[in-house]
């Protein structure tokens, strides 16, 4: 299976930003966990902090991948452009979060790109991630 884990804006921060609500270990650490337990599998890895950026992402690995694993960070709750580009791809799209966005501020609350995602997983730290891989192994 070939899968895109796509990290939107300030999780390039992770393991230095709120450790209290992200922890404080790297994606890029993370990610090497992710690839040594999934070699089977091809993943790849994509962060920006600019919106444009990942719906061009979006774009190119949507139409011959097996999943797309995206934490949108704040373009969650604000990016129709995302929104769009993730109903506009054949390849099955899960929205993780590593909180849980329903028990933090008002304005997190309703995701934009969920309803076009075909899961959510949400507040389970970075395991959020492992969670939608796995969601792609097991469907």
């Amino acid at each position: 299976m070939k899968i895109l884990l796509i990290n939107g804006p300030n999780l390039n921060l992770l393991g230095k930003r709120e450790k209290n609500i992200y922890g404080d270990l790297s994606f890029e650490e993370y990610f090497k966990t992710l690839k040594n337990n999934y070699q089977q599998h091809e993943l790849s890895y994509f962060q920006s902090n600019i919106e444009g950026e990942i719906v061009n992402k979006i774009h190119e690995f949507g139409f011959d991948h097996d999943g797309i694993v995206i934490n949108a960070g704040a373009y969650t709750h604000t990016s129709i452009a995302i929104r769009d580009a993730i109903a506009g791809v054949t390849t099955p799209v899960v929205e993780v979060h590593i909180s849980n966005i329903l028990t933090r501020e008002s304005f997190r609350h309703e995701s934009i790109i969920g309803p076009v995602c075909v899961g959510s997983i949400m507040g389970f730290g970075l395991n959020s991630y492992r969670l939608g891989i796995e969601s792609f192994c097991q469907g």
